[in-house]
């Protein structure tokens, strides 16, 4: 006879978050821990620590690092606190990330950099050190921040689609190599979603000028989508959820979509 479980529950589980400290990381590091899971909240944004803060007195587990994900040695010695601290990492979520809105012609070099050294350098240096402590305790779940982008690409976004489509393959390859240290890694890719990023893309393109042109600017990112509205960060970290939890544990190597049907 089938037993009712509780799959979603992440108790006793250890969870790292990068760009935690707004937005979809934070909004998954909330809903992490309220299934259960510790948390350890990594950004550069000292914001991250009023934060945490915050999930602690609701009386759950979060504890803030100030960590630069571009940096090998900053990452490396957060994992090692984190290690320390809470024993072990059953759960990582990559999630920083940034972007310029403009085309390879009017892109910097130091712009370009800027975009791929946080997205795609950022998810390569913290995972090389998280996986060895996962795989130390014997396994877990990798979930990588990608987009809609990353699959079809976008105008005016050139790097932040070069950084979105190397970290959905980069995904794929990442499951091949640690499926065997029972490391399942997955992306969720987003479309629009209503966060400080998005708000800021609408005023790099000029399409944001005052109060009213940001209302409808996030009114029209979320038309022509077959739901009809702009995704929230609440609606991604459902999805990252999901991911860390046994009710995915045959997945992986996934790209999976989650724009309200904007790709479809």
């Amino acid at each position: 006879m089938l037993q009712k479980k509780d799959l979603l529950s992440l108790e006793g589980k250890v969870a790292v978050v990068s760009g935690a400290a707004s937005g979809i990381g934070l909004a998954a590091a909330q809903l992490l821990s309220a299934y259960g899971a510790k948390v350890a909240m990594l950004d550069v944004n000292p914001k991250g620590e009023k934060e945490a803060e915050r999930i602690y007195e609701e009386g759950r587990t979060a504890r803030f690092y100030k960590c630069d994900v571009t940096n090998e040695e900053n990452v490396k010695q957060s994992v090692e606190e984190i290690r320390k601290y809470f024993g072990k990492i059953d759960i990582l979520f990559n999630n920083a990330g940034v972007t310029v809105r403009k085309t390879v012609v009017g892109l910097e070099e130091k712009e370009w950099d800027f975009v791929l050294d946080v997205g795609l350098k950022g998810t390569f240096l913290l995972s090389k050190h998280a996986i060895p402590v996962m795989a130390e305790g014997g396994g877990g779940s990798i979930i990588n921040t990608g987009s809609g982008w990353g699959l079809k690409g976008g105008d005016d976004a050139a790097a932040y689609c070069a950084v979105k489509g190397g970290i959905v393959n980069l995904t794929r390859a990442m499951a091949i190599d640690h499926g065997p240290q029972n490391i399942r890694v997955n992306s969720v890719n987003p479309g629009d979603t209503d966060t400080a990023m998005l708000r800021d893309e609408g005023c790099q393109t000029g399409l944001v000028v005052d109060e009213e042109s940001q209302k409808k600017y996030l009114e029209d990112c979320g038309k022509g989508r077959p739901l009809g509205r702009l995704g929230t960060p609440e609606d991604i970290a459902k999805t990252v959820l999901f991911l860390a939890s046994d009710l995915s544990s045959w997945i992986t190597g996934a790209a999976i979509v989650v724009d309200g049907g904007g790709i479809a």
